[in-house]
């Protein structure tokens, strides 16, 4: 009976494709102005048929119980702690320095512990280990999650024995840019001190009491900062100017006149004291990524007259090392680099390593959120770690605010290793813009001036800031702004050519592009933003306009990572499923470092496979296209691969690509769902393009 059904669904796929190759050919012309790729005949398949609503493919339930109710019982967060420590309690989550050590007596909290400490019911109820190597044996020391490990039948000593003992310390040594503690607490406590961006705000006229107060501050400021301009010699390189020391007397002056009148409560004067860096660290000296650092006479230029306790809370000295001048900016280049863009969920650590291993120059973090950073959250702070493959970094801020964007930028100088800080001023996210960050600060340009400003004076970390068209279609604004744009104090501006009302439909606006950067002053970078899927649409872009420095890869890095190696190759890669399934496993690998090779961590790793697997199912082989190249706005049909694992790869179904998951990192466990977090209007709506 089993084979009868067999060959009759057999019977029925044949007859389907059959059907498929009598129904009239399309030319390649009508396809691609349908928005359609135009794969060869010989290769195209009938869709796939789906029981119901196409969601119901997105997510993947297990059909082990009976299915949940619609509407759940919402329970308070007293509940869910509840059970969170109940759960903890359970066998499956041992004590880390339990499992390190494995020596029930190594926790340091012993019975007050919130994890279990019971290693023999561990190690019955612990799934069976993953095939492969543990990814941690390639470092010095055993493994930091020693028997929690989903590859401990790896661990071998000297004697060929299983290993349980750990060393102490960071797994991940070859990561940075990790929240201290310390600073941990001090932010969660409100206790954090800005001196470097209270000053600039108060120069600037942005912190005040009243409305009188900001608008002198701002005059003057403003007679400051025109005194105070650098001069830019031929080869690029900022010079001070001659009256550079009375300016800065001025500078101290002013900040001496905002301060409120607490001054005069206190009639003793306290002496000037010297500050001292929670962490005392020696800025690590840039690579030949396009960082040029400006050399110069520190000793002459920190010799100044006037009231030395001001200065000593904007630039505070290191006994290590020599820090920059406050207006002694470093410069960036981007000049030609490859650039990756700020990418949300799937631009995480272990997929920048893939890009960089596959050609990228420059990458950035994923966008963290300026109110969440100065809270102390440790899952925001995490988007701001750095790999030390990563020689041309920096991180996504986003922020509503002059005085928390500065205020964080300060943050991320003195605690974190970067090369740049991005603000982030195009998100067309709801959540975001209806704080008043992100797109909705294309509303304002005041303001938008306000948070390049205030965060440029505040750190000598280049700043530069994405934005897009406009807000609205039709009403574009950068256009108006940009030639005053190199007053603000940013080293570069990077354009998305869409609007948020238009989020990610129709194709990028590049002539707007072209011609903001044409307006665009010298002392300002241009990088263009959308829709570069090719090497010859980066070639395109750079020779219609020469004063482009460079164009950002952004989606097309997702669909296709391998698009940096034909950029710098100059030819279409017709990848092989094999390729890009290592690739695959390269990545499954850096996860494993980064999240951790235990349970949690391999889940984890997971998911954010999954998520990344829902891009690249988008991709073509060149060798099937009738046109070359691909155009991201491009919906590819169902059609068969060279072989089964490029027909896997093509699909669109969620459950196909947990089958791919689990060819990497073993079944998955009981009751997993799967849903894409994001979905591109661009991709699956048929009108767009």
């Amino acid at each position: 009976m089993e084979d009868s059904e067999g060959l009759d669904s057999t019977s029925k796929d044949v007859a389907a494709a059959e059907a498929v190759l009598t129904v009239p050919a399309q030319s390649a012309e009508e396809l691609v102005a349908k928005s359609i790729a135009p794969v060869k005949r010989e290769y195209l398949r009938p869709p796939p048929v789906r029981n119901g609503d196409n969601k119901a493919e997105e997510k993947v339930v297990s059909n082990d119980g009976p299915s949940a109710p619609i509407l759940k019982e919402k329970k308070s967060k007293r509940q869910l702690k509840r059970e969170r420590r109940e759960e903890q309690k359970s066998a499956l989550h041992i004590c880390p320095a339990v499992a390190k050590s494995g020596e029930a007596s190594s926790c340091a909290y012993n019975e007050n512990c919130r994890f279990s400490h019971d290693l023999e019911a561990f190690k019955a109820q612990k799934p069976d280990d993953l095939d492969g190597t543990c990814p941690f044996l390639s470092r010095e020391g055993p493994c930091p999650y020693g028997l929690a490990c989903r590859f401990a039948g790896t661990h071998k000593d000297d004697n060929g024995e299983v290993a349980n003992r750990t060393i102490n310390g960071d797994n991940r040594n070859n990561e940075m840019n990790m929240l201290i503690k310390d600073v941990q607490k001090l932010l969660w406590k409100n206790k954090m001190k800005f001196p470097k961006a209270d000053a600039a705000l108060t120069l600037l006229g942005l912190q005040g009491n009243g409305k009188k107060n900001r608008t002198g501050n701002n005059d003057i400021a403003d007679q400051i900062v025109a005194n105070d301009s650098e001069n830019v010699n031929g080869n690029g390189c900022c010079t001070a100017t001659a009256d550079s020391s009375n300016n800065l007397d001025c500078y101290a002056q002013v900040l001496e006149e905002a301060k409120p009148d607490e001054a005069d409560v206190a009639d003793e004067v306290r002496p000037p004291k010297r500050t001292k860096p929670s962490v005392e660290t020696c800025p690590v000296p840039p690579t030949d990524a396009g960082l040029i650092l400006l050399e110069k006479d520190m000793d002459k230029s920190c010799k100044q007259s006037g009231p030395e306790t001001i200065i000593e809370n904007i630039v505070e000295d290191n006994d290590k090392c020599l820090n920059l001048h406050p207006r002694e900016k470093k410069i960036i280049d981007f000049r030609d680099k490859l650039y990756l863009a700020p990418l949300t969920t799937v631009g995480n650590l272990p997929y920048r390593r893939v890009c960089k291993v596959l050609g990228a120059d420059v990458t950035c973090g994923e966008m963290a959120m300026c109110t969440n950073l100065l809270q102390g959250q440790a899952s925001e702070w995490a988007l701001l770690r750095r790999h030390s493959s990563e020689d041309f970094f920096g991180v996504q801020i986003c922020g509503a605010y002059p005085d928390t964007v500065a205020r964080t930028v300060e943050l991320i100088e003195q605690h974190c290793t970067v090369d740049f800080i991005d603000i982030n001023m195009g998100c067309p996210i709801d959540i975001v813009v209806n704080k008043g960050a992100g797109s909705a600060l294309l509303t304002k340009p005041m303001r938008m001036k306000s948070v390049v400003e205030a965060s440029s004076k505040t750190v000598s970390t280049p700043i530069t800031f994405k934005v897009r068209m406009g807000y609205f279609e039709g009403k574009n604004r950068i256009d108006s702004l940009i030639a005053n744009m190199g007053d603000w104090g940013g080293s570069a501006i990077t354009i998305h050519g869409r609007t948020r009302q238009q989020r990610y439909s129709k194709l990028a606006d590049w002539d707007y592009i072209y011609q903001c950067a044409r307006a665009a002053p010298s002392n300002l970078q241009v990088v263009g933003n959308g829709d570069v899927f090719s090497y010859m649409d980066w070639n395109t872009h750079k020779s219609d306009c020469p004063e482009l420095s460079t164009c950002m890869i952004a989606r097309g890095a997702l669909v296709k990572p391998w698009i940096f190696t034909e950029i710098k190759e100059q030819r279409h890669w017709d990848i092989s499923s094999g390729e890009r399934f290592n690739i695959l496993k390269d990545y499954v690998r850096f996860g494993l470092e980064h999240w951790g090779s235990d349970s949690k961590g391999v889940e984890t790793t997971r998911h954010f496979l999954l998520e990344w697997l829902s891009y690249t199912c988008r991709y073509v082989p060149v060798g099937l296209l009738d046109v070359i190249p691909q155009r991201i706005n491009w919906r590819p049909p169902s059609y068969y691969g060279r072989d089964d694992l490029e027909t896997l790869m093509a699909s669109d179904s969620a459950a196909d690509w947990i089958r791919i998951s689990e060819m990497l990192l073993g079944k998955v466990p009981s009751g997993f769902t799967f849903s894409p977090k994001h979905k591109s209007n661009a991709y699956d709506r048929a009108e767009n393009g």
